[in-house]
């Protein structure tokens, strides 16, 4: 908690680019239910193929923190067919996970219904795997930009500072177009008003 007290909880500092994919890690698989229908799903089945922004959660610190990395580059690429927002509730502790599954109702009433089916609860034990993806401090939230080969290319922890907002919204895009040429997605072609 002292951690959170002095730095905000911030660990590290985000990348202003892309974490090279040689050198990226692959994403573990979270187990979850979704908000939505309660089916059980893996982030390794719903984000392969897909450029996705990955929010773990676990307090309502770690909502705002996400919110702060991730509103920007939703608001500018919830659209694109390529693009998807999944978050994850973890709750490692027994207690806190019947707390949330006791809650979902009002759960569901604060996260938007378009990202129902991505938001999931888990109750997995991240215990090994924490400190490879920095993860640690469990009262903060961390956003990963994740590619479509289920790598880890950019990641943030904590209050999101303006030039790492910039660099997720940047990052996300360049992915994306990179999915684009892979999959043989034509560009949009851009019409000028004058």
């Amino acid at each position: 908690m002292n951690m959170t007290r002095k730095h905000g909880g911030k660990t590290w500092i985000a990348p202003n680019s892309l974490i090279r994919e040689d050198k990226a890690l692959y994403l573990p698989n979270v187990k979850g239910k979704s908000i939505d229908t309660g089916e059980e799903k893996d982030t390794s089945l719903m984000c392969f193929g897909r450029v996705t922004v990955l929010s773990m959660l676990g307090t309502r610190m770690s909502e705002i923190h996400s919110k702060g990395f991730t509103t920007p580059t939703h608001e500018h690429y919830s659209s694109h067919p390529l693009y998807q927002h999944i978050q994850i509730n973890l709750q490692e502790n027994l207690l806190k996970s019947l707390l949330v599954k006791v809650f979902l109702r009002s759960l569901r009433k604060v996260v938007p219904e378009e990202l129902h089916p991505t938001y999931l609860v888990s109750s997995q034990n991240m215990e090994y795997v924490r400190d490879a993806l920095g993860m640690t401090n469990s009262k903060v939230g961390y956003v990963y930009l994740i590619d479509e080969n289920l790598k880890i290319r950019w990641g943030g922890c904590a209050d999101a500072r303006p030039e790492e907002v910039a660099a997720l919204e940047l990052c996300t895009g360049v992915l994306l177009k990179r999915a684009e040429k892979a999959k043989g997605i034509p560009k949009k072609v851009e019409t000028s008003a004058s």
